[in-house]
Formats: C-alpha cells, sequence, structure tokens
C-alpha cells in the first residue's frame, strides 16, 4: 500500500486554492499525515526598475510584500479551520513550479494537491502553466481538482470538509494502472468508498472480437481488486466501449464520482501519455478531481 505521510498544496488564495485545500484537508485527516501549504510570491510580477534603482527600497518592498502574504496565508487557514488539521504554512519567493517541486523533494512528499482553472486547456490552469509542469515533473502523485466540494461536505456534524463516497479507478493493466490500484485500494479503505473498476475497449475488428475482449477485461478488472482488499467495500467492474477520456467523463457525471484515479507512463512519458491524451482530456474537461499516478 502507498504511504502518504506528508501532502503539499500550493495556494494562490483563488476559489480553485479553496477546492484543493479542502480535499488536502481531507486526505490529511484520513491518512493522519502532515499538510505543507505553500504560497509563492513570483519575482516575475516584481520589478526593481519600479524603485529607479533603488535597492534598498526594493527590498523593503519585498519584504511587506512576503509580510503581508505570510499574514493572508494565517487568515486563509483560519478560515477554513472545521478540522483538527494545522498545516505547516510557508511562503517563498521563486520560480513557482520550481518551488512546488523542490519542496516536495525536500520535505518527502508523497501527495500533491493542487487547484486546476479547467475548461479551456492547459493554458488556463493555475497560476499559467503550473500545474502542467508539476504534473510533468513531480515524482509523487498529484491530485488535480478543479471541482468544489460535494454538496453537503463540511457540515458542522462532519470533522471533514469533503469526503469520497465513489471512486473511479481507470485501468488498461499496464503496470503504472496496478500502481494506480494501490492507491485506489488505499482511498477506498479509508473514505469506506464504493470503488468502481473501469476498462474502455476503443479498437476492435469484429463484435466476436469485442465480446471476447469484454469477457477478459472483466475477468482481468475482477482479479485486480477485491471487496477484502477494500476493508469490505463495494466494488464493482465495468467494460465500455469508446474513446477513454470520453467514457470517463461520462461515467463519472452518470455516477456522481467523487474522485477519478489514472496511472500514466512515468515522469519521461508524460508529454505524450498524459497531456496528449486520456488524463489530459479528463483534467481539463471532467467534472470532479483527478489523481494522476506515475512510476
Amino acid at each position: 500500500m502507498p504511504r502518504i505521510e506528508t501532502l503539499l498544496c500550493p495556494v494562490d488564495f483563488s476559489d480553485f486554492s479553496v477546492n484543493a485545500y479542502d480535499y488536502a484537508r481531507s486526505l490529511a485527516w484520513h491518512y493522519k499525515a502532515r499538510l505543507l501549504l505553500q504560497h509563492i510570491l513570483d519575482p516575475f510580477y516584481i520589478s526593481s526598475s519600479a524603485y529607479g534603482g533603488n535597492t534598498a527600497s526594493f527590498e523593503k518592498s519585498c519584504r511587506q510584500l512576503s509580510t503581508d502574504a505570510e499574514q493572508k496565508l494565517q487568515r486563509f487557514v483560519k478560515r477554513h479551520a472545521q478540522t483538527m488539521i494545522r498545516p505547516q504554512c510557508l511562503v517563498q519567493d521563486g520560480s513557482v513550479p520550481d518551488l512546488i517541486l523542490s519542496l516536495a523533494e525536500a520535505e518527502a512528499v508523497n501527495l500533491i494537491v493542487m487547484g486546476t482553472h479547467g475548461l479551456r486547456g492547459i493554458d488556463r490552469l493555475m497560476l499559467g502553466s503550473v500545474t502542467e509542469k508539476v504534473l510533468r515533473r513531480a515524482r509523487c502523485p498529484v491530485l488535480a481538482v478543479r471541482s468544489p466540494a460535494p454538496l453537503g461536505s463540511g457540515s458542522v456534524r462532519d470533522p471533514e470538509p469533503v469526503h469520497l463516497g465513489k471512486i473511479i479507478l481507470c485501468s488498461d493493466f499496464s503496470d503504472h494502472a496496478h500502481r494506480a490500484a494501490e492507491y485506489a485500494v488505499s482511498m477506498a479503505k479509508e473514505y469506506a468508498a464504493e470503488l468502481v473498476l473501469l476498462h474502455v475497449i476503443e479498437n476492435f475488428r469484429s463484435a466476436r472480437d469485442l465480446q471476447i475482449a469484454t469477457i477478459e477485461a472483466l475477468k482481468q478488472l475482477n482479479q485486480s481488486v477485491s471487496s477484502e482488499q477494500c476493508g469490505g467495500c463495494n466494488v464493482s467492474s465495468l467494460v465500455r466501449v469508446g474513446k477513454p477520456y470520453q467514457q470517463i467523463i461520462q461515467l463519472t457525471l452518470e455516477t456522481q464520482a467523487d474522485v477519478v484515479i489514472l496511472g500514466v507512463r512515468g515522469r519521461g512519458a508524460l508529454d505524450t501519455a498524459l497531456f496528449g491524451s486520456t488524463t489530459y482530456r479528463v483534467i481539463e474537461l471532467g467534472s470532479c478531481p483527478v489523481l494522476a499516478v506515475h512510476i
């Protein structure tokens, strides 16, 4: 089983950050994990030319910006403090994706939770191309969150801000899909969630070939994860036909899934495996958070 002991949630104080922070707090609550909350001041937006070469004034302004950001981050935490989770807050300045990745490495982060703007392509992701770059280069799984927390979550009686009641695991039976299955099983156990196993058949030569492929895929799905592995949670298997990303998105809408988990073929292949096909499109167009797991 994967170990989730430290989570990292970068925030830019947008609504998308709030959504991501809700999921990060919920995961930290369930896994009893340490939560790092990171805000980054991008020096690209701080120009020394505005100070006429006055280095002292420029440095004073930078220090003030940092102090203001630290206070804003503390207010952010207090405003969303329904759980007992107390994150470690960090304010840094520099390249946003680089600092997210370096902090994840330095703190041995097991999972990064990030907000995305979604809907209109990778250039609209949080802070420009930040989420894109983190997804491409992170050594740990990344949960990309765009949609708000499910309705009814985070009530005064519920100590967690969101609850994952239904999880979809997409599998093509590869090694990276098996790794994604480990996270799906772990989360299903932690949340007592229903787990739906999905395989999509895209190409077939005849109706007979489709029938054989469907039977074999269902057999492999049923063998890959059992209800016992998930602590007795309900596990079901589905095989669909069509474009994988379209079928995944359609299933999330039909089932009102809370998260989709997909495996991708390692960091070196993300250019084509992630942002050229299924995972990218599900993040961009889907209706629920996507956990991208690579090995």
